[in-house]
């Protein structure tokens, strides 16, 4: 110490290495990987689910624009707009925790080798999903017949998805994943008794 330097009083330099370690500790948790496992239930449902929606979205569209009934085309609106939304949310989610859009060893499995129970499709491996054959007859049809062939496939496939969405919320306590998974299972229960009331409104049977 040179002459005529005082030295820093005891309290100052404790408040500042204290300052030091916390600026380090912020740095640490923003910077370190965070979040669920590239290939955790969380991030599988993430991906599957995307996809999944991606296809009611579809179907969606084409019958909105098959059918005049006002009715049904909010439903179709809704689900455009609803599913689209959560898979933005979902694709945020994959961004955050730096996992990959699509699992190179193919989807579903985080259900593991269960998720046939829940009506699994070979349309992509998903339950409920709609198979090629059939998005082509939906493509074709008009009216009524649109109409009905819709609302039985959108239910197979909500079903589907309330699969799923009852699969993660037995596999993770993530607050934001177990929140939307739950939202789905009330949203597309709830569909699905509207959807079976208009095929019953249509003089076909309920599914």
């Amino acid at each position: 110490m040179t002459a005529g330097t005082a030295p820093a009083p005891r309290g100052r330099r404790v408040a500042v290495v204290l300052a030091v370690l916390l600026v380090a500790a912020t740095a640490f948790l923003w910077l370190r990987p965070g979040g669920p496992a590239a290939d955790g239930p969380e991030a599988g449902f993430a991906r599957d689910m995307s996809a999944h929606h991606a296809q009611a979205v579809r179907m969606s569209f084409i019958v909105r624009d098959r059918s005049k009934d006002e009715r049904l085309r909010v439903l179709a609106y809704d689900i455009i707009t609803t599913q689209s939304a959560q898979i933005g949310m979902m694709t945020a989610w994959l961004d955050e925790w730096r996992a990959p859009k699509a699992d190179p060893s193919g989807p579903m499995r985080w259900m593991g080798g269960g998720h046939a129970g829940h009506g699994a499709s070979p349309a992509g491996g998903m339950p409920g999903m709609a198979t090629p054959a059939q998005l082509a007859q939906l493509e074709r049809a008009s009216g009524r017949d649109a109409e009905v062939l819709y609302l039985r496939l959108m239910i197979a496939h909500h079903r589907g998805g309330v699969g799923m969405a009852r699969a993660v919320l037995a596999r993770t306590d993530h607050p934001r994943v177990r929140r939307l998974a739950q939202t789905m299972v009330n949203a597309q229960n709830s569909e699905i008794a509207l959807m079976n009331d208009m095929l019953r409104q249509r003089g076909a049977e309920a599914v």
